[in-house]
């Protein structure tokens, strides 16, 4: 059997974390206020866009604290991790050439200005459609 972990067994967070956690406070007071906000009049899908907002710009706070600014430490970083507070799969998808720029997706394809430079064809415009409007 595996063991019981409780709340008295948790590990307490790596150093560093003091730093960052009134910003993942307010993150999380924002996530609260945006799940408890009334949603009537809105579609259902509506209703999760400021969840999907809040979860996004939390976890590129992350990603910038580590991987541009170098703020956190390797061990506080794998440690949000593996407790929640950014999303692995999307810090991911950053970190793969071609989607440093954090646009939206162009609905099951790649925006002409995600690809890298190297695969587009020589005579191949890279205006964003987004870029236009």
């Amino acid at each position: 059997m595996p063991p019981i972990r409780s709340a008295r067994t948790r590990k307490a967070p790596p150093d560093g974390f003091d730093d960052i956690e009134d910003t993942l406070l307010e993150f999380s007071n924002k996530m609260k206020d945006a799940e408890n906000a009334s949603h009537e009049g809105k579609k259902r899908h509506e209703v999760l866009w400021p969840i999907f907002q809040i979860s996004h710009q939390r976890s590129r706070y992350i990603y910038d604290l580590y991987y541009e600014k170098e703020a956190i430490s390797k061990k506080l970083y794998d440690w949000l991790l593996k407790n929640g507070y950014a999303d692995a799969n999307l810090i991911a998808k950053w970190k793969k050439q071609g989607y440093e720029k954090t646009k939206e997706t162009n609905f099951n394809a790649t925006c002409i200005c995600r690809v890298p430079k190297a695969q587009l064809k020589e005579d191949q415009g890279i205006q964003c459609k987004e870029s236009r409007v």
